[in-house]
């Protein structure tokens, strides 16, 4: 053995596997190097984040690994199936948006009930009853047409925040795009970006903001309201770093081709979606506002605040209150009888709350003083 070692041609193989060893070691210690880190920043960034931010982090990662594509395809791809997960949630709400649009006319004609009765108490509660068993019936409340919000709205400010985390501690991001955003950390100096943004939501707004809610004249107001915000896009997300747009143009995408394909009738009849017709434009219409449960309310806690104010009713409440009104006119006993007869109680109660009204007036005045 010691005469295998002296040889000469014993020293060269033990050279040449000491050279092997080193080129393997300096191979993996490579190889290590640039799979690692990526491994690493994605976890240090979500070490800290809540706990939905930091599982979309872990799914662009994942979805950036398994494909080995680009983190800006990666956030395109996570986008996607994020959106088309919620498909099932979002038809939902849009049967029961539906079926409450439906149910405006009737809900307006309970409205009108407890104004013909003068919001007193007891009306008020009727037509809450009649309300709720409305809307038990058909499965809807008045919160109905916010369930998108409660759902997208939490999406959207995950995926944000998500994105903006790893734009601040995922250094490959600097080279995770392509063309003219190749560094998804910075802002597009060029503008495309955020009006891509803007004109996208604006075309979504468009074509599918009324869905739902033909007919309500509330769709008017937000639409308009959703055309400013589109309008106001460019000069609110310029600054914004260029991988955020990529997850924004695209879910504005998803929800333009989703509203064009929900809005055909046979895929309504399909998913059992309610089909509105919209009621003929009318003067009436137009001059009728639009259903408010919480102004009802107002004048519900209005009028049991004036009853509790107003002195026990007197038998011959209608005489002695007709009676100063007339008194200047001096009409006959039969005409006066009349008149009475023709006061209603409506008329009545508008009286004790314009006394009501002046009283509290003068109250004011005597403080001032």
């Amino acid at each position: 053995m010691s005469t295998t070692i002296g040889d000469g041609s014993g020293a060269e193989k033990i050279e040449y596997m000491a050279d092997v060893a080193d080129i393997l070691a300096d191979t993996t210690m490579e190889v290590v190097s640039t799979q690692a880190p990526a491994v690493s920043e994605v976890a240090v960034a979500a070490a800290d984040s809540w706990l939905p931010v930091a599982a979309l982090q872990y799914a662009i990662d994942g979805i950036h690994n398994f494909t080995g594509m680009n983190w800006w395809t990666s956030i395109i791809i996570t986008t996607l199936v994020i959106r088309t997960l919620s498909v099932p949630i979002m038809i939902n709400q849009l049967k029961a948006t539906s079926k409450l649009t439906i149910l405006r006319p009737e809900l307006e004609k309970i409205k009108q009930e407890m104004q013909d009765r003068g919001m007193s108490p007891s009306a008020v509660a009727e037509g809450q009853a009649k309300m709720k068993r409305v809307f038990s019936e058909h499965g809807v409340s008045t919160f109905t047409p916010l369930k998108g919000l409660f759902i997208q709205g939490p999406v959207f400010v995950s995926f944000f925040l998500a994105i903006q985390n790893m734009v601040e501690k995922v250094p490959s991001f600097k080279t995770g795009g392509i063309s003219w955003f190749l560094d998804l950390t910075t802002a597009d100096s060029f503008y495309i970006l955020p009006f891509l943004t803007a004109f996208s939501f604006w075309i979504t707004v468009e074509f599918n903001m009324q869905e739902g809610l033909e007919g309500n004249p509330a769709a008017g107001t937000m639409k308009n309201v959703s055309r400013a915000f589109a309008a106001l896009t460019v000069p609110l997300t310029a600054n914004f770093p260029k991988a955020l747009f990529c997850y924004w143009i695209t879910s504005n995408l998803f929800s333009l081709v989703y509203g064009l394909i929900i809005k055909r009738p046979n895929v309504k009849k399909l998913l059992n979606i309610p089909i509105i017709v919209p009621p003929p434009a009318s003067a009436t219409s137009k001059s009728q506002p639009a259903f408010s449960f919480f102004e009802g309310l107002k004048k519900f806690a209005a009028a049991q605040a004036m009853q509790q104010r107003e002195p026990k009713p007197v038998p011959t409440s209608q005489s002695t209150t007709s009676t100063p009104l007339l008194s200047h006119n001096k009409p006959s006993s039969e005409q006066h009888k009349s008149s009475n007869q023709k006061v209603s109680s409506s008329s009545v109660l508008s009286h004790r709350i314009k006394t009501l009204e002046k009283e509290v007036k003068g109250r004011k005045k005597n403080k001032r003083r």
